[in-house]
Parts: C-alpha cells; sequence; structure tokens
C-alpha cells in the first residue's frame, strides 16, 4: 500500500495525534490562550481549587407587562419615563420601558421596569395609572427584571471586574426551579468584602458645574454623563497638585460643542478657582465629579482650559475635547475609571438578599491536591482492571492510552475557552476515564470475542458492530446530562457539561482511533 493510502485509511488515528499536539502548546503556552504564566500549565481554577468568593444576588427591580394596543403611535416614550420617574420620586434612570422591535402593529407586549428598593408594588402600580395605565392593578406587578436588563447587568460586571484587574472571574445569570433570577459572580483569591464594594456601587458617573447665580445663590447642573466621555485614559499623579490624581477622558463629538458652551454659560471661561469644600457659597464655579449622587471631588480649570471653551463650534475644546478629571487618592481615581469604562449599573443588586460564599486559599490548595491525587488513582485503577481482563498487551496499552487522551484533550479544551476548573469538572474528567474505558472494552470484545481477525474487513464489520453499541450509550448519556448542563443546578452543570464533552470527544476521535489502532496491530492484511 502507498504512504498515500497509509494516511487516508489511518487519518483517525493523525487526527487524534494532532489534536493532541494542539491540546499539548495550549496546555503549556501562556500566549497561545492568551492567560497569564501562573504556574506550570495555563488552566484557570475556580473557587473550589483557587480560593476566593462568591456572591448570588438578585437585582433590584418590578415590572409590568403592558399591551402595545395600551401605548398610541405618537407617545413619546422618553416623556412618559420621565413622568413616572416622577411619580415614584426615583431618578430618571431607575426608570425604563422596553419596547419590542416589532412595535407598533403587533400584539405584543411592553415591558416597564422600576429598579429602586424604595418603591413598593402598591406604589408603582399607583403611578402606572397616573401616567395614563388606568388597567394596571396591584396583580400586575412582578418582581424582577427583564432578561434584557439581567443581560446587560451580567456585561458590564464582567468588564467591571475585569478593569479591577481581579484575573479569572466569572459573571453569570443563574435560575432555581421556582423561576427565581440571580446574578452570580465569582472571584478567586479575593476578599468577600472588596468583592462586595466593587459591585455594590451603580457606577453612574457624572460631572456637574456647580456656580453663581445672579441673585446670590449657586445652580448646580449636570453637564457630563459617562456615555458622553470617551477614549478613557489610565490613572497618573498629577505633578502640580501634590496628592491629586487625574483620569484623561475626551468628550463626545456630538457633545462637545454643548459642553463647551454650558461651561462659558457656567463662568468658567479664563479659569477658576474652586473652594467648594471650604466655601461652598463663596466659591467660583467649580466641576464637581459626582459618583452614584455623591460628590467625590471638586475643582476649577486653568486659565488655557477656560479660555478654550470660548468661541462655539470653532473654539479649541471643540477641535480637542479633552479634559482631565480629578479625584483626590488613587483609590477613587481608579473607581471613576472603572466606573467609566464599564458603564453603570442599569440596576442595583439586593444584597439583602445575597448569599456570599468563601474559600480560603489553604482550604482550596488542599482540595487541588486531592483532586490530583484522585485522578492518579482512578488512572491506576482502569489501568489494573484493563491488564487483568487482557493478557495481550498489543490490545491493553493503546487502550489505556486512548482513554486518557480524551482527559488531555477536554483539558486543552478547558485551557483554550479559559474554563474555572472546580471539583464538578474533576469528577467530570474521572467520569470519562471510567466510561471511556469501559466503550473501549466493548470494541475489543467484539473484536476478538469470536478468535483471530482474519482481515480487516472482518475487523471492520465486528467494529461497526460495537460503534452502534457505544454510539446508542453515548446518546443515551448526552440526553440525560443535558437538563443538568442547562439548568443552573451548581456543580451538578459542570460534572454533566464535562461528561457531554467527553462523551462527543470519545464518539467522534478517540474510539475510531482506537479502532484504527487495534486493526493495525491485531491483523496481517
Amino acid at each position: 500500500m502507498s504512504a498515500l493510502g497509509r494516511l487516508r485509511e489511518n487519518w483517525q488515528i493523525i487526527l487524534l495525534v494532532v489534536l493532541l499536539a494542539a491540546s499539548g502548546v495550549a496546555l503549556l503556552v501562556p500566549s497561545v490562550v492568551g492567560a497569564p504564566d501562573q504556574g506550570a500549565t495555563t488552566l484557570q481554577y475556580g473557587l473550589e481549587l483557587d480560593g476566593g468568593t462568591q456572591i448570588r444576588a438578585p437585582v433590584v427591580g418590578m415590572k409590568v407587562e403592558l399591551s402595545t394596543d395600551q401605548f398610541g403611535e405618537d407617545d413619546d416614550l422618553g416623556e412618559i419615563e420621565s413622568d413616572l420617574s416622577d411619580e415614584l420620586g426615583v431618578p430618571r434612570q431607575d426608570v425604563r420601558i422596553l419596547v419590542p422591535a416589532d412595535r407598533p402593529g403587533t400584539k405584543t407586549t411592553v415591558a416597564v421596569e422600576v429598579f429602586s428598593e424604595n418603591v413598593t408594588a402598591d406604589q408603582y402600580a399607583t403611578a402606572l395609572q397616573q401616567v395614563g395605565f388606568g388597567g394596571v392593578t396591584v396583580d400586575d406587578v412582578e418582581d424582577g427584571v427583564t432578561a434584557k436588563t439581567r443581560n446587560e447587568i451580567v456585561r458590564t460586571l464582567r468588564t467591571k471586574i475585569g478593569e479591577a484587574g481581579f484575573a479569572g472571574r466569572t459573571v453569570r445569570q443563574a435560575t432555581t426551579v421556582d423561576g427565581e433570577h440571580f446574578v452570580v459572580v465569582e472571584v478567586p483569591d479575593q476578599d468577600p468584602d472588596e468583592v462586595r464594594e466593587l459591585i455594590s456601587s451603580r457606577g453612574r458617573v457624572t460631572i456637574d458645574a456647580y456656580y453663581p447665580a445672579n441673585n446670590g445663590s449657586y445652580l448646580r447642573k449636570t453637564v457630563l454623563t459617562g456615555p458622553q466621555m470617551e477614549n478613557i485614559g489610565s490613572v497618573q499623579q498629577s505633578q502640580q497638585q501634590q496628592n491629586t490624581y487625574f483620569v484623561s477622558v475626551v468628550v463626545s463629538d456630538d457633545h462637545a460643542e454643548q459642553f463647551a458652551q454650558q461651561m462659558v454659560d457656567a463662568g468658567f471661561q479664563g479659569g477658576s478657582q474652586c473652594t467648594y469644600f471650604q466655601r461652598p457659597n463663596g466659591t467660583d464655579p467649580c466641576l464637581l465629579v459626582v459618583v452614584d449622587d455623591e460628590v467625590v471631588d471638586a475643582y476649577g480649570v486653568q486659565p488655557d482650559l477656560g479660555n478654550s471653551f470660548i468661541g462655539g463650534a470653532d473654539s479649541d475644546f471643540v477641535k480637542r475635547p479633552s479634559f482631565r478629571i480629578l479625584a483626590p487618592n488613587y483609590s477613587e481615581a481608579r473607581n471613576i475609571r472603572i466606573n467609566l469604562q464599564a458603564g453603570s449599573l442599569r440596576a442595583p443588586l439586593d444584597f439583602e438578599q445575597a448569599t456570599t460564599f468563601q474559600i480560603r486559599p489553604a482550604l482550596a490548595e488542599g482540595f487541588k491536591q486531592n483532586s490530583l491525587i484522585t485522578g492518579i488513582v482512578a488512572v491506576l485503577a482502569v489501568s489494573l482492571v484493563v491488564f487483568l481482563r487482557y493478557d495481550d498487551v498489543r490490545v491493553a496499552v493503546p487502550m489505556i492510552v486512548t482513554a486518557l487522551s480524551e482527559v488531555v484533550l477536554l483539558l486543552g479544551f478547558a485551557a483554550v475557552i479559559q474554563l474555572q476548573l472546580d471539583l464538578s469538572h474533576i469528577a467530570g474528567f474521572i467520569a470519562v476515564v471510567g466510561t471511556g474505558a469501559d466503550d473501549l472494552i466493548i470494541i475489543a470484545d467484539e473484536v476478538l470475542s469470536e478468535g483471530e481477525v482474519s482481515s480487516a474487513r472482518v475487523f471492520q464489520n465486528r467494529f461497526r458492530k460495537a460503534f452502534w453499541v457505544i454510539g446508542a450509550a453515548a446518546a443515551t448519556t448526552i440526553v440525560a446530562m443535558s437538563p443538568l448542563a442547562y439548568l443552573s443546578l451548581g456543580d451538578l452543570r459542570g460534572f454533566a457539561i464535562i461528561t457531554i464533552l467527553g462523551v462527543l470527544i470519545g464518539v467522534l476521535i478517540t474510539r475510531p482511533a482506537y479502532g484504527n489502532i487495534l486493526r493495525t496491530l491485531t491483523t496481517d492484511k
């Protein structure tokens, strides 16, 4: 047989070798998977194997589903949101109307949400009645928020925690069998108080102008919001002002001219000296840095920046719309940068109903060592059973090597997708070793049960019968494990996912490769 013919005949073995090599590279070379070089492999570990904190909390909010028939085609939804926030006495950002993309003209529903701990269901129903939805009752009010809002919160928290430098973090949704929804945050090797402080902040950053009015009083007006600030710079220390830090930002092009004009109207042209914290009623105009409605710093502007606001659309500031947000310390500046990068949380998390779970790093290290020992014992046990079952190294050795290759492929896949390995995943790996050996034993028994294999054609017929058996068993396993992999059932989910992946790798890659190896070793023609 030609070399090309042998390659075609044994392509399953070649594929297995190539994938094993790729898995080895993924496990050992950090730059390939974008993982930090923190140990012998690129594997990432979750709380149970690395220690850290898990916080599980619902989202604060209520919603009412209204028919699109209750809205007129000319309704200003923004005005309805403003009226509703006024009725409830909550900030405008805490009210939201989610309209389907195909509105109007369809019999779909519109979700009206409010995100406030201080609003009761009765007050919410009454407020909706006041703004024109007379048919709404308390029974129509549901606890919780829409899936879109939860998805936005998860994305924001992922960015926020990532910007804070917490490696290996996981932010996901979880749903109980009763239909309750939670946001789950897992951060390895971090203290619960630090994680909670980071995710409890809404992260709503604004820049307010504080300036004297004509009658001697002072006015305060928001001139910039988070979405209007772009190209967020790193935290730097000011050379002119000791113990002062700043974050450079760029005002969006569509707001730069309006911002410059607002600064001129407030009296910032020519510069200003701010004494907001010392003499709030006797200061020059100030820019206030406000985070979650709390003033964290106040400062004036340098003459050069103040003069750059003059000139409207032709002003120097509009041509180069950048400035610095000052903060009194590094920690505050870092928080401002994180909040600007991640954006504000659409709704807060309810920490009164939250659960916090922490594993100390020392305990997690013990789990990791015990998991390694358990895996080694499992491999040795399977190897012993195989050698006792068969008295032929041509059958037993390839069987053990092939079964272990499934684990290597799974570990490589975990490294590539940066899966946070926990005890449930380790249990799945051990299960894969056992089920893999079972399937390989079925193949060997079917092929060798009727005596010596006289030819490759005879081998192929026997192998096909065995493959139908293990294929049916694999399908049964996948069907049984799918609900566990889909539902948020804690550790069971990780076990089910690894088991399903192991079964798929076995049926598609390793079982056919073992068949090729066995055929090569047991047939002469």
